[in-house]
């Protein structure tokens, strides 16, 4: 049993770490809400520059040092860019969430029966999971996707059809699908897992009862799913709100802003622009918006943790 003096201990080693952590966290985030109310543009003056005005007096130009109160995030969602970008996220979370949930549960369905070479087809399976994004992008940009040189652009050549631009014509569903591709691995591998810790002697029970598979899958297999389908909602949520690479090395959030999501917005701003205060607005934006949708999930499908 643990005494008051082992507890001390205890926290006394483990405050390194826990301090360390918090600092990690809370210093990028505190300079963030600090630059965010600031005039911070990179190719502007640095505020101590003077510049002739209209009719020859002298003007101090605003700098980095000039609060500008919340005049940055009043730019930042009014910009036209704003709302198709909150659009765009939503439309890859929901589509990407879709797909893997759905994928998810026919390949763990199928990875559960008996066959030939089951180790391997598992490995196979879990590999594009450990593919870098921006790799993962650039493979299907390049390799399938190309209208020219690309896998499905042969086929349709040799099958006397018109090779299909995807990133031109349709550029947030080839997003959504690279980014599918990649964490349905994790989906299957949550969801397998699940159904191999379901008890055979339940379906056996039914099947001798007369109960079609259908029957089984939907009254028995799905809800003994519905935690690990909570898992992968809730995890991929937290990560398909900042998906980004993919983007950038595809179709640069075009064409216009039909693959801009709320991530991109603020790298465009930040980077593209050197405007810092209003990409720091925006990084606040996408925290506060990001704790909204994680709030919502909980208390909405959360509750089948504690089920």
């Amino acid at each position: 049993m643990a005494t008051q003096h082992s507890r001390a201990a205890a926290r006394m080693m483990i405050s390194p770490a826990v301090i360390l952590l918090l600092l990690w966290m809370l210093v990028p985030l505190g300079l963030t809400l600090y630059f965010s109310f600031l005039r911070f543009n990179l190719i502007m003056p640095t505020g101590n520059e003077m510049v002739l005005g209209l009719f020859g007096q002298g003007l101090r130009m605003p700098g980095p040092e000039d609060l500008t109160g919340w005049d940055n995030f009043y730019w930042f969602v009014t910009d036209p860019s704003f709302q198709a970008a909150i659009f765009n996220t939503l439309k890859l979370v929901g589509g990407v969430l879709l797909i893997t949930v759905v994928g998810g549960i026919f390949l763990a369905l199928l990875l559960d029966q008996p066959m030939w070479g089951q180790g391997i087809v598992r490995i196979f399976m879990i590999a594009p999971f450990f593919v870098m994004p921006t790799v993962s992008g650039l493979v299907w940009k390049n390799m399938f996707m190309n209208p020219v040189n690309g896998v499905f652009g042969h086929i349709a050549d040799a099958l006397g059809m018109e090779p299909y631009d995807f990133f031109s014509q349709s550029p947030l569903l080839s997003i959504i699908w690279i980014v599918s591709w990649q964490w349905l691995p994790f989906a299957t591998l949550i969801l397998l897992t699940a159904l191999q810790s379901l008890d055979q002697e339940q379906l056996e029970a039914a099947e001798m009862d007369g109960a079609s598979w259908w029957s089984r899958f939907w009254f028995i297999m799905l809800p003994h799913l519905a935690r690990a389908i909570t898992v992968v909602i809730l995890i991929q949520t937290i990560f398909l709100l900042s998906i980004f690479a993919e983007i950038l090395v595809t179709t640069n959030g075009g064409p216009g802003v039909a693959t801009t999501n709320l991530t991109y917005l603020i790298y465009v701003s930040s980077l593209l622009q050197y405007d810092v205060g209003m990409g720091s607005a925006g990084g606040v934006i996408a925290i506060i918006l990001a704790n909204i949708v994680a709030i919502f999930l909980m208390r909405m499908i959360g509750k089948n943790l504690d089920a």
